[in-house]
């Protein structure tokens, strides 16, 4: 395998990676670094924020959503790299102290947002997680929020199985990936643990393919671990990275997998903090626009 990095540049907490199939770009997040970027024909464009920002969704009306800690904000992607012109769609976490974690889109272009306590200061270094404050909101095209579950410790990992009827969701605190069905009225019915813990590292965010294979990058374990559509083990794909933060595929047939990572503060291997691609022969599923 030859892992690329997409750039030269280093994150501090590289997250969110979200392809744009569309314009053929991948947008993705440094939340410790307080930026949201874009690759598009080999350049790298960034707004910088005074807040952690955790993801970077394209709307379906051309600019895109970012998920601050003070909110969720429209962006003009127009707008200069120090200047970024935001105004604000919803604050969905009412917890003081929070902030947005992971953030995806499902079929419907419907995001779901999961929070947790604040784990950065004003300059993005850590701050100690005390307490298990976190929660998982759905936000329509009308920005109309609607709480799910709240409780939780570090949200990551947020897909669908069965036509949206399920949702996937880990929690970092507890090392596994929970299965919940999504009721009728919207709502999340009873969890049953889907991935169960394993020694290669902690469950981060994660990314499907066409046969329902879900990528997960293991913060911590050096790899991503694919799991079949029943939870169990397929394979583990060992990776240059010793903390992988997310993956999505991507690429102009959906086969180009891209894996978002951090940079420790001190024994960073060289690539640490990258954000690499690697072709493969597995076509993945295609990242949904927010539909408002």
């Amino acid at each position: 395998m030859k892992w690329q990095p997409v750039c030269d540049q280093r994150f501090k907490l590289a997250e969110g990676p979200f392809w744009d199939d569309h314009h053929q770009s991948l947008y993705w997040a440094d939340i410790a670094g307080f930026r949201a970027l874009r690759l598009y024909q080999g350049q790298v464009r960034h707004w910088q924020f005074n807040e952690p920002v955790s993801a970077f969704i394209p709307t379906v009306q051309g600019d895109a959503l970012v998920t601050l800690a003070s909110g969720v904000y429209r962006l003009n992607l127009d707008s200069p790299a120090e200047q970024p012109a935001l105004s604000l769609l919803c604050a969905a976490d009412p917890v003081e102290g929070n902030r947005a974690n992971e953030a995806r889109c499902d079929s419907t272009g419907r995001l779901w947002l999961g929070t947790m306590q604040n784990n950065l200061d004003v300059e993005g270094g850590d701050l100690p997680l005390e307490r298990r404050s976190g929660g998982i909101f759905h936000i329509d095209s009308d920005a109309r929020v609607t709480p799910l579950l709240s409780g939780q410790g570090i949200v990551n990992t947020l897909l669908w199985t069965d036509a949206d009827t399920t949702l996937l969701t880990a929690d970092s605190l507890d090392g596994v990936i929970y299965r919940y069905p999504v009721l009728a009225d919207g709502s999340l019915g009873e969890r049953r643990i889907w991935a169960a813990q394993h020694e290669r590292g902690t469950p981060d965010g994660s990314a499907m393919d066409a046969d329902g294979y879900v990528w997960n990058a293991r913060w911590g374990g050096h790899c991503i671990i694919r799991f079949a559509p029943d939870g169990r083990v397929d394979r583990v794909i060992e990776l240059p990275l010793s903390h992988p933060t997310s993956c999505v595929f991507g690429g102009p047939d959906m086969t180009t997998l891209f894996v978002t990572s951090a940079r420790p503060a001190s024994d960073a291997l060289e690539l640490d903090g990258a954000v690499l691609q690697l072709e493969t022969d597995i076509k993945g599923l295609t990242s949904h626009r927010f539909a408002g």
